[in-house]
């Protein structure tokens, strides 16, 4: 992932440099090298995940898609999960305090790099979050239908409910 280069980049211009179009223009393709790959590629590796969305033509109509590899047949390493996730959240987190920063600083046209930022990484970070408690949800309903869990569960909550 590289929410290092682009945070880098950012505090590079911000602290060394009075070239704000180049740090700019270097910091967006930093953003968007990173919203890239870590939708499409690390998600995928890291943690199984992947999201998208699709537009329904017809309609105009956005719905979000969201697709979890099968845990029969993928393991996922709890180090890389762990990282993916520590790295997804403290993103968002840290450009909330570089937009602090610009506003104490009063360097308002820093912040609409901070702002460009700060919606790329939320969005990577709402949809992946979603898209894990969908994986979550639909792994417990798979797990319950094929065991045969799920008339047990309902039967035996439905025989508790009646003895209360």
């Amino acid at each position: 992932m590289l929410p290092p280069a682009s945070l880098l980049v950012y505090l590079f211009g911000l602290l060394f440099t009075n070239n704000f179009v180049l740090i700019f223009i270097i910091t967006i393709l930093l953003l968007a090298a990173d919203f890239y790959y870590l939708k499409n590629i690390a998600g995928r590796r890291l943690v199984g995940l992947r999201w998208w969305n699709e537009v329904n033509t017809a309609t105009g109509e956005s719905n979000w898609v969201f697709e979890s590899a099968d845990p029969e047949t993928r393991t996922i390493n709890a180090t890389d999960k762990r990282f993916f996730w520590l790295a997804l959240y403290a993103q968002p987190l840290l450009w909330v305090a570089l937009a602090i920063v610009a506003v104490v600083r009063l360097e308002f046209i820093w912040l609409t790099l901070v702002v460009i930022a700060m919606v790329l990484t939320i969005t990577n970070t709402l949809a992946f979050s979603r898209c894990d408690k969908f994986s979550q949800a639909s792994n417990l309903a798979s797990s319950a239908l094929y065991s045969g869990g799920l008339a047990r569960n309902i039967g035996g909550a439905m025989i508790s409910r009646l003895f209360r």
